[in-house]
């Protein structure tokens, strides 16, 4: 029997005993291009506003709320879900991000979600910019595939949950009084993160060391503007028990960040300074390590490949968050047994979560064992 008839024997096998061959990643002519159930594949956008359980204050921003776009993408009665936290830092908003996916919607729901990677890279080249966006768009499609797989999107990259670290519980700026007490209400967190970045640094963190002596990791957000002030904070910052500093100056300054680095002892993590797999080669010898958000990289997939490039290049990696539901904050925890830092606590931050997805136990990420993201409404 040759391979055609063989193949005939099986299909007419499977169709007897009512199953199906899954639709191929790899088969047809190259084309992006629908099945014959695509007619029922919808792409819904919703703009929703996340209320903060205090106000939320960096130095780039205060705020009571924040908008996210939802996404959901539904096809042979699954829906997977996505969610992307615009950056304001990146001049993104969630009607930009609303009006991206708008205006790609007939094209997705018209191509094979199987052949995301292409997808999602077709994606990337249509829309400029608008990478929270992107993010909502590659979440809900990875749940989707996850689901229809039957498994956890860490089971699809072959990962061991019980890998996952512990997250930290971010303290934004605040008054003093204000300050200790988000401490206190973290207590079960046995890491903290405390913004800085501002003239008030030193009584923000006496403010925290009033309350607690748990280690703690400090992000400045750009806000020092001068490296001589850069390394006299991070030197001070060593002695106040601090693991490590988040973007101490401004992103483009790349050689005054090098300068600080060969002051100081603490690690010098990248953020606003990483945003795209392109950015890691350039800050390894300048930072040691980056803070990958699914947000700035455009999503699941393309964060997976920055962990890869800088792991391969020594760095240590972060994956961090913004304020946002648990949809995005999961979909990270997914990756998460691949890094050694985990800042995933923007659903924490917010009083009105839509979902329920990845929990925290003792600091501990806990990955849902549910097919895709895991979550549930």
């Amino acid at each position: 029997m040759n391979r055609r008839d063989w193949m005939k024997t099986l299909g007419t096998a499977c169709a007897l005993n009512g199953l199906e061959f899954p639709p191929s990643a790899h088969g047809g002519t190259g084309a992006l291009s629908g099945t014959s159930s695509s007619s029922a594949t919808t792409l819904e956008t919703e703009i929703v506003r996340l209320k903060l359980r205090h106000t939320w204050t960096t130095t780039m921003s205060s705020s009571e709320y924040r908008d996210t776009l939802h996404v959901r993408f539904v096809r042979d009665g699954v829906i997977g879900h996505g969610e992307g936290a615009p950056i304001v830092r990146y001049k993104e908003n969630a009607e930009g991000a609303q009006r991206a996916i708008q205006s790609v919607r007939d094209w997705v729901t018209g191509a094979d979600p199987w052949q995301f990677e292409k997808l999602l890279t077709e994606v990337f080249h249509r829309v400029p910019g608008q990478y929270a966006a992107k993010a909502a768009l590659d979440i809900a499609l990875m749940d989707w595939v996850g689901q229809k797989l039957g498994v956890p999107l860490y089971r699809y990259f072959g990962l061991d949950p019980n890998d996952a670290p512990i997250t930290t519980f971010s303290i934004g700026i605040d008054a003093p009084e204000i300050t200790r007490q988000k401490v206190r209400e973290a207590e079960p967190f046995p890491v903290l993160k405390v913004k800085v970045g501002l003239d008030t640094d030193e009584t923000t963190i006496a403010a925290v060391r009033s309350v607690t002596n748990r280690p703690l990791r400090v992000d400045a957000n750009e806000g020092w503007k001068d490296k001589e002030e850069a390394v006299r904070k991070i030197n001070w910052l060593a002695t106040q028990g601090v693991e490590c500093v988040e973007q101490p100056l401004p992103a483009d300054r790349l050689e005054e960040t090098r300068w600080v680095r060969e002051r100081v002892h603490l690690p010098l993590i990248a953020d606003e300074a990483c945003m795209h797999a392109s950015d890691i080669p350039r800050l390894a010898g300048v930072y040691d390590g980056v803070n990958i958000k699914l947000d700035k990289s455009g999503g699941i997939l393309e964060a997976f490949k920055m962990i890869q490039i800088a792991r391969a290049l020594g760095l240590k990696t972060m994956l961090g968050c913004m304020v946002s539901s648990s949809v995005s904050v999961t979909a990270a925890a997914h990756l998460s047994p691949l890094v050694d830092y985990a800042d995933l606590d923007g659903n924490l931050l917010i009083a009105n979560d839509p979902f329920s997805g990845v929990q925290v136990k003792n600091g501990k990420l806990l990955l849902p064992d549910r097919p895709g993201l895991g979550l549930k409404q």
